[in-house]
């Protein structure tokens, strides 16, 4: 049977096609699958500068999350005032704080990351770790950027505050959604909203505030300075007085601390509004007016040590509560790398890995 009209014309369309290549091949073998952490720290300065001060505030005072304020009201403020005299002002405070591999909150951050890896891969997990800090470098759009090139298309998004907030936890999951925003192929995602009252964490910083007791003695009194936050925030519905609070009975109980044996603070205020109380820099001077010559603080809201611990705690408040009859001020130290927060740690991400394709061998 001879062919007709239409057969031919097809039969010379797809040798043609053939010959030119006009059909799109089979696609290359898919190069993922495996999973990825991030682990996202407030974010600090690339030197103790003015100039990288100024460039880091200007991100950080920026996100309408930290600063809620109308931006037609806050812009002039923000680039008038605050980036042309606060910059310079911090420089010896970031300076007297700096380690010889840049600032502590960086150096421990990155050193939980690698310590974490490092355990994954004993344990026989493939899981690859990197760091992404909310504001400045490396941010978490390079963290994501590398884990992608790494493969990862699962992604474990682990927000370093124990507590959650508003203008710290919301701002990283905010950071994370307009990344994913312009990326085609899009990992898997997971987050960790909060571990405020996880055992693995409370046991971790008891151990290590009683191994300091041990050597140490105990003091009169223990503080347990957060992070504050403004009251508007917490009226309107944020969680993050709650949270702390429960983060501080939690760890009393691990300790057997009485009532009166420890009491909540709140540092880091910013601007004239009112913030969270009662305040740690005046609550210490009180105490110390009252007859209270003993004291530790303790900052469970951060993971790592920073400006806010080792120069806002460890100097300035030190040096309130001792001019004002103080005999002993004493600040114990994040968990950073401690060794025993590092297992907890990977313990505490690992459970949020579950159903994941993590394990490379079988124990």
């Amino acid at each position: 049977m001879s062919e007709n009209p239409k057969q031919r014309s097809f039969g010379r369309f797809w040798a043609k096609a053939k010959q030119t290549e006009r059909f799109i091949p089979w696609p290359e073998a898919f190069n993922k699958g495996r999973v990825g952490v991030v682990l996202s720290n407030l974010g600090t300065p690339d030197a103790p500068t003015a100039p990288a001060i100024k460039r880091y505030l200007k991100e950080f005072l920026s996100d309408s999350r930290v600063i809620e304020i109308p931006k037609l009201l806050w812009w002039p403020i923000l680039n008038g005032p605050i980036l042309l005299a606060r910059p310079r002002k911090l420089v010896p405070r970031y300076a007297s704080v700096w380690m010889p591999e840049g600032s502590p909150l960086m150096v421990y951050t990155q050193r939980q990351a690698q310590l974490v890896k490092q355990l994954f891969v004993a344990r026989g997990m493939d899981v690859q770790v990197e760091v992404g800090m909310r504001y400045g470098n490396p941010s978490i759009g390079d963290a994501i950027k590398r884990l992608d090139s790494q493969g990862c298309d699962h992604i474990l998004i682990v927000p370093m505050y124990p507590q959650y907030a508003s203008s710290t936890t919301a701002t990283v999951v905010d950071e994370v959604a307009r990344v994913l925003g312009k990326m085609r192929d899009q990992p898997a995602l997971r987050f960790i909203k909060r571990f405020h009252t996880d055992p693995r964490f409370i046991s971790t910083l008891g151990n290590q505030i009683a191994r300091f007791w041990g050597a140490e003695g105990r003091p009169q009194k223990l503080v347990m300075s957060f992070h504050g936050l403004p009251q508007q925030c917490v009226d309107l519905g944020d969680p993050y007085c709650r949270d702390s609070y429960e983060t501080a009975r939690a760890l009393a109980n691990y300790l057997g601390l009485a009532d009166d044996q420890y009491l909540v603070t709140f540092q880091s205020r910013f601007g004239p509004t009112k913030w969270l109380e009662p305040y740690t820099e005046p609550t210490l001077k009180r105490l110390a007016e009252e007859g209270v010559t003993e004291v530790d603080v303790v900052c469970p809201g951060f993971l790592a040590d920073c400006l806010e611990t080792l120069e806002e705690i460890q100097v300035e408040v030190r040096e309130t509560f001792m001019h004002a009859g103080g005999k002993q001020f004493r600040y114990i130290p994040a968990l950073n790398d401690n060794a025993e927060w590092i297992e907890s740690f990977a313990d505490l991400i690992d459970t949020h890995l579950q159903g994941w394709p993590v394990k490379t061998k079988q124990s």
